[in-house]
């Protein structure tokens, strides 16, 4: 206490200096340096503290702090007397002590505003309210367990410590020079969620765009599929009338006969390089079909045990490493980088000329030995990246795909939750799990939707299912067992019918899930996110994990229990934001904004809610949703109130490449408007080109739960010609050019 009126007496008395003792930026550089510690003002609500002997500060890279390139200039420093200094942001008020210790409780305060009152900040404070992250991997899980922090706390703040991580030189690991001391990430954000996600952006790097296919709809099961079965297995998809957008070969690909290595889990198979020409004859020719398709191909991969004598490219590779092919095997060794250029190279050459898009790396041995050499950087954090990096071939983005690592990892998407037991408690589980986990930075995640291990329940594949469809990817993976497969269609007729709606819901969401994910990319504000995000004003944000926001503009609250009678008839309670009218997505049903209700389902809908007076972007079924262009825009309104005014922006570009860097892709702006019973729709022309582009494009405008219809214009001509369909007014425009407008006009009977 007697600390507190000290350091409030100082900040009072302050206020009394005059102008000539307050300093201004230009006197003060950012970072604002006292002898051997270093204050960085990197946001108003984010800043960095060291303590360095001598002065030698630290400018590199470290795998969480990976731009150096935003520094906060409207900021301002007033010298106190006594050493003590008052540095102030927007949203911040420092006082420090200049007294030539680390920094301390005793030298360093901060004062923030939560909830409308003022809070002190220490770098000794105790957190005790963190909001969840993420977690590692979901491995072995059969029930819920603990995740790491995030940095969204009730107590607004966190602290990020990096002190003693290893450096990136040149793009390779390095150590820090012992003298650095102290190196702290302070993130002071009060109840600004969105500003202290912004914040990571700032000093880790913003998430990159994924390639689109990566959001689309995987198919995976640990099998030894031949070719022809992989190949059959595509035509059942088309015949079944479900989508597809990528195939993962599993572990059995390669060749698992070898004899020497350290192994894992009863076997010295899981590390392979070369191709089961027994199961897949002719790689390169199976991997053509299935991309002349639009269907793209993963492989699983296990690096534990390097390149044996075995492997077809073991002689070429040992030579490459000024090795003799005598038989030896040289260690694996992330931490050289002499060995991991060659060990990519000669792993994934051959695969990637086939056309193999992106590896799945399935790190499952690292508790043997898992740190990279010499440090204490665990093999995952640093594999991610060199996998991740390798992918940005030929102009393609990266794609990554494997455990979450911790701070810094969201520059390496999508992220693998691993092997998990499936059973209800669980399902639950990873519903919360995805809404916390962008939290920590980890936005996409491809579960192993039905789970891994077990899990025989129609009912419950189907809710899984649902649930997949409302996260970033929808892939299904299963056990090596003959009779577990998550393909829709051998779960019997019913279930069947029903994971063909969220399967072809999943391919019609496209363009506003890749939109969403855009925003993730500029704003840092998770696809899949808790309801505190968005509504942290209202307590019931916090109080209801079931359920979450899935982009801007839909609310949704997968069933995770079972149901009863005949049609699995299941309920979840649902919390609806107050500010917003809220639609049911399949049936049109409104509820009003700061209810809470229990809302039933029977197996072939789940509960899915959209925001009113929006424009909700969509696309016709298509069997490869990810791949197809959007040659028809499907916009679907449901109302809002007198006075709504909003738009809701559509993102497009290529899907593939890093051309979205240089400003190749389009937007779309789509605008609702209602005065009284006077409502219209905007379709901005498109702004913006990419290589690909549609350049026509029709429209069919979907208009649910809207009153009785008296009149309607498109482009400012009658239309007589819409129709009803699934209980909504149906109207369609034809194609034109996508640099040309459609306005929609609406009158509504009062």
């Amino acid at each position: 206490m007697k600390v507190f009126v000290k350091l409030s007496t100082i900040f009072f008395a302050c206020l009394a200096f005059s102008l000539n003792d307050v300093y201004a930026a230009s006197n003060f550089n950012n970072p604002i340096v006292f002898g051997n510690n270093r204050i960085t003002l990197i946001t108003p609500t984010l800043f960095r503290l060291e303590y360095a002997l001598d002065g030698k500060f630290l400018d590199s890279t470290t795998m969480f702090a990976y731009t150096r390139d935003t520094l906060l200039s409207d900021f301002k420093v007033t010298e106190l007397g006594d050493n003590k200094f008052l540095i102030e942001t927007k949203a911040l008020r420092m006082v420090y002590e200049n007294d030539g210790f680390p920094f301390g409780i005793h030298n360093f305060t901060v004062f923030f505003k939560l909830n409308g009152e003022e809070k002190k900040f220490t770098v000794r404070n105790i957190h005790k309210n963190n909001l969840g992250g993420a977690i590692s991997t979901l491995d072995r899980v059969n029930q819920k367990v603990p995740v790491e922090d995030g940095l969204l706390s009730r107590d607004g703040w966190y602290i990020i410590n990096d002190t003693g991580k290893e450096i990136l030189s040149d793009g390779w690991i390095a150590s820090r020079d012992k003298s650095h001391v102290q190196d702290l990430y302070c993130f002071v954000y009060g109840d600004d969620y969105k500003a202290a996600l912004m914040d990571l952006g700032a000093i880790s790097g913003h998430v990159p765009m994924t390639r689109k296919y990566i959001h689309g709809v995987w198919y995976c099961r640990y099998w030894p599929y031949t070719a022809d079965e992989y190949e059959k297995l595509v035509q059942e998809y088309r015949v079944n009338d479900f989508p597809l957008d990528n195939l993962v070969f599993d572990m059995d690909w390669h060749t698992v006969d070898a004899k020497v290595g350290t192994g894992h889990a009863s076997s010295r198979g899981w590390t392979g390089y070369t191709w089961n020409k027994t199961l897949i004859p002719d790689p390169k020719g199976l991997i053509d079909n299935l991309k002349l398709d639009h269907i793209n191909v993963c492989l699983n991969e296990h690096p534990h045990d390097g390149i044996r004598p075995h492997e077809s490219v073991y002689s070429d590779f040992m030579r490459a490493m000024g090795a003799e092919p005598n038989g030896q095997t040289i260690l694996f060794d992330a931490s050289d980088k002499k060995y991991m250029d060659n060990f990519l190279k000669y792993t994934h050459k051959e695969s990637w000329d086939m056309g193999v898009a992106f590896w799945w790396l399935d790190w499952q041995q690292d508790y043997l030995y898992p740190y990279v050499r010499g440090t204490n950087m665990n093999h995952l954090t640093w594999l991610n990246k060199l996998y991740y990096e390798e992918s940005q071939r030929n102009g393609l983005r990266g794609a990554g795909y494997s455990r979450w690592a911790g701070w810094g990892d969201h520059r390496y998407p999508v992220q693998f939750s691993g092997d998990l037991h499936a059973n209800w408690n669980t399902l639950a589980f990873e519903v919360e799990l995805t809404a916390t986990s962008g939290n920590a930075g980890c936005y996409f995640w491809a579960h192993d939707i039905g789970g891994f291990y077990g899990g025989d329940n129609p009912e419950m594949m189907t809710r899984w299912t649902q649930f997949g469809a409302l996260s970033s990817s929808l892939r299904v993976h299963s056990q090596k067992a003959p009779n577990l497969d998550r393909r829709p269609w051998l779960w019997g007729e019913q279930a069947k019918n029903a994971m063909r709606i969220a399967y072809h819901f999943r391919s019609q969401i496209m363009p506003y899930l890749y939109t969403s994910i855009w925003q993730t990319h500029t704003t840092m504000i998770p696809l899949n996110r808790a309801m505190y995000i968005d509504y942290g004003q209202f307590e019931e944000s916090y109080v209801n994990p079931q359920q979450f926001m899935f982009g801007d503009l839909l609310l949704a609250a997968p069933i995770t229990s079972p149901g009863e009678g005949e049609n699995f008839i299941a309920s979840q309670t649902i919390w609806f934001p107050d500010g917003n009218i809220w639609y049911d997505f399949f049936d049109g049903t409104m509820y009003k904004g700061g209810t809470k209700v229990t809302i039933k389902k029977d197996i072939n809908s789940f509960p899915l809610f959209v925001k009113g007076g929006w424009m909700l972007p969509m696309q016709p079924y298509t069997e490869r949703p990810a791949s197809s262009p959007l040659t028809c825009l499907i916009v679907r309104a449901y109302p809002g109130e007198d006075g709504s005014d909003n738009t809701y922006i559509l993102y497009e570009d290529d899907g593939v490449s890093m051309e979205y860097t240089v400003g190749k892709f389009a937007t779309t702006d789509l605008r609702y408007v209602r005065n009284g019973n006077q409502i219209k729709l905007y379709v901005s022309p498109v702004n913006g080109t990419y290589k690909g582009q549609p350049q026509k494009r029709s429209y069919i405008f979907e208009l649910p739960a809207m009153n009785k219809i008296k009149s309607l214009k498109v482009n400012n001509k009658k239309y007589s010609e819409f129709n009803m369909k699934n209980g909504m007014m149906i109207v369609e425009v034809p194609a034109l050019s996508i640099g040309a407008s459609v306005n929609v006009e609406i009158t509504v009977f009062e």
